[in-house]
């Protein structure tokens, strides 16, 4: 697997281009077919973060951890994408296992059970602004809210970033 190391407010040096690379080239051995990981170190007052992307048969694996030393954060992530990895692989393996030798998957017993979805709710969308939909989205105590924009006439979702800021899914079609 090829690996993207990019730096932001930090001088990403040899040693630790290399200690990334060769732990994120670790996870090969899970999956076959792995796209190129892309790895963002950044630091942000004491704390360093890492931030992987690795996209794989369409989907997105995504992990992000951060600690009070790069190399740690490092670690944790990787064990983080392992887990992602198990759980992947344990899907496509219930789903259908005549289809996995297609994805390239390298298949290991797996013996948890899949999340079931166990409970539907149902509500009236109506029209109204971003500002609207995020007080509506605090006043529920949400983290997140489906509303249609009254500006685009689309579907969106407002969320609650973890720095405290928020985020819009908009549709592209």
């Amino acid at each position: 697997m090829k690996v993207q190391v990019r730096g932001k407010n930090i001088q990403v040096t040899p040693a630790l281009r290399d200690y990334v690379e060769k732990r994120l080239g670790k996870l090969d051995r899970f999956l076959e077919n792995m796209g190129e990981a892309i790895a963002t170190l950044v630091v942000e007052g004491e704390t360093h973060k890492i931030e992987v992307t690795i996209p794989i048969n369409g989907m997105i694996l995504r992990g992000e951890e951060a600690t009070e030393e790069m190399y740690s954060a490092v670690d944790n992530v990787v064990e983080k994408m392992e887990r992602q990895i198990e759980r992947y692989k344990g899907k496509i393996n219930r789903r259908d296992n005549r289809g996995i030798a297609d994805l390239g998957v390298v298949v290991e017993d797996m013996e948890d059970e899949t999340p079931q979805v166990i409970k539907t709710k149902r509500f009236a969308i109506k029209p109204m602004a971003l500002d609207e939909a995020i007080m509506q989205m605090n006043l529920l105590g949400h983290d997140f809210f489906v509303f249609s924009n009254a500006e685009t006439e689309q579907t969106n979702v407002i969320y609650k970033r973890k720095d405290g800021n928020y985020g819009l899914i908009e549709p592209e079609f």
